[in-house]
């Protein structure tokens, strides 16, 4: 329904993950020091749903979703997260995602991927997300598009990172990259909006210092 009615459009960036990497590993470093956040870890999921979520507010266009006749603006980011599981694909919401900090976000999906696993998700966990995202990274996928998640207006896939030899000023040099493409309803969200956020969401990845501004 969502290929015969949406009008799709795909638009996609390599990010330079370098940066994230490194500040993950600080960051799962202190938190293994820390005996009362036993077992947390941040992903580099963690990351993208953050990432997402700030680039949401600053192109609030893409936050948004198609009601036949009107379009609907949301004032925060609940962002929906695909996870797979034995009863197929599930997606349930991590609620005012551009709210929370990086380990709040992270204990927020590992509860909700258990539970979609379980199979113990309400309708509420899976109903009135604002915008999606579907990680393939894990599989060893380099790139792909995803279908819209009706009403939402976008939702972003993610591959795997990779290590690609860029040419710099300095020379050669060896960097980790990840491809990530933007699926859009061209209804609500048009070329130049959706490389703006796109735009926005490579610039946080880019230097997570900035997510926290």
């Amino acid at each position: 329904e969502s290929k015969q009615q949406v009008p799709h459009f795909y638009l996609t960036v390599d990010i330079r993950m370098d940066k994230c990497m490194d500040i993950r590993q600080t960051l799962n470093k202190q938190i293994a020091d820390d005996k009362s956040a036993a077992g947390a870890k941040i992903s580099v999921n963690d990351f993208i749903v953050k990432a997402s979520a700030k680039s949401l507010l600053a192109v609030p266009d893409v936050n948004a979703s198609w009601l036949g006749d009107k379009i609907r603006k949301y004032k925060k980011a609940d962002i929906s997260v695909a996870v797979q599981t034995e009863r197929g694909l599930m997606v349930p919401i991590v609620r005012s995602a551009c709210c929370l900090g990086l380990k709040s976000i992270s204990s927020e999906v590992k509860a909700l991927a258990g539970r979609a696993r379980e199979g113990s998700l309400t309708p509420q966990d899976m109903t009135g997300g604002t915008f999606t995202i579907s990680n393939l990274g894990m599989f060893g996928v380099k790139s792909f598009a995803a279908i819209v998640n009706p009403p939402q207006a976008a939702i972003l896939a993610v591959g795997g990172a990779r290590k690609e030899v860029v040419k710099t000023d300095a020379g050669y040099e060896e960097v980790l990259v990840m491809s990530a493409t933007l699926s859009c309803d061209h209804r609500v969200v048009d070329g130049a909006v959706g490389a703006q956020w796109l735009a926005a969401f490579k610039g946080y990845l880019e230097d997570p210092m900035t997510m926290l501004l």
